[in-house]
């Protein structure tokens, strides 16, 4: 069986939309390979002056962490409350807002202590976050992208997230990234790249195969989720809940551009 037939299959077992989609779908190389906490179920990511900043959660086992890329180890922890399921997190200047699931509460820290400054309420789930440099972005777990002042963290506008007119649910982790708003699928190996402006998908990352078999651990290793962008580096790195690896990867075309 061809590579390309093979990612064909896994295209239509995960995700048949993007299969059938006339956009440009890109594959990857891998640059370089990191060590991943094993144990951490990730639900935000970035990156920041050198450092990876990660969110995980789980009921009693959430928590914010400050990262050191090149080893893993981690340098700073919060522990989240432990009724809470901690989701995504962004930083906004020197602080740091995250989400949590089902409570319909976030959080806001300083960035550098990471001492709680205060909370804040919002409607629905809450699943992740990132910024653009004007505004705060956050999905639901739902088609819609939502706009949060970053100050008063209350929402200011929002798109729905279409393929070829259709709604694209379960966008999970977000990152902002050349202008271009990249979110996981959940429960999928896709990255979508959404136009921020109208909320179409103008291209579809197909990240099959990336976590070898004999990386996956049966009941523990889960699915991809966590896109981190170093733009001062050109740097582009994705991992997973319960990876024990995190990957910087370059983007290419696949065989053929755009699958029909």
């Amino acid at each position: 069986m061809t590579k390309e037939k093979l990612a064909l299959i896994l295209c239509a077992m995960t995700c048949p939309a993007l299969c059938r989609a006339a956009v440009p779908v890109y594959g990857y190389d891998i640059v370089h390979i990191y060590p991943h906490d094993p144990a951490a179920f990730t639900e935000g990511l970035f990156y920041l002056n050198g450092f990876l900043y990660e969110s995980t959660g789980l009921e009693q086992h959430s928590s914010i962490r400050k990262v050191r890329l090149e080893t893993g180890k981690v340098v700073q922890q919060y522990n989240v409350p432990p009724q809470y399921f901690g989701e995504g997190i962004v930083n906004w200047k020197n602080q740091l807002v995250g989400l949590t699931w089902k409570s319909h509460v976030g959080f806001v820290h300083d960035l550098k202590t990471f001492k709680l400054l205060k909370q804040f309420r919002y409607e629905g789930e809450g699943w992740a976050l990132t910024q653009d440099g004007k505004q705060l972005l956050m999905s639901d777990g739902s088609s819609e992208i939502r706009s949060l002042n970053p100050q008063t963290l209350l929402p200011t506008g929002r798109i729905q997230v279409t393929l070829e007119g259709k709604p694209v649910e379960n966008l999970n982790e977000l990152e902002w990234v050349k202008g271009e708003l990249y979110a996981n699928v959940w429960q999928t190996n896709w990255v979508v790249r959404i136009d921020p402006h109208d909320g179409r998908v103008v291209g579809a990352i197909n990240l099959a195969g990336l976590l070898a078999p004999t990386d996956i651990v049966k009941g523990q290793t889960d699915v991809l989720n966590g896109i981190a962008y170093d733009p001062q580096g050109d740097r582009l790195f994705v991992t997973g809940k319960n990876w024990p690896k995190l990957f910087e990867i370059k983007l290419h075309i696949q065989s053929g551009g755009a699958i029909p």
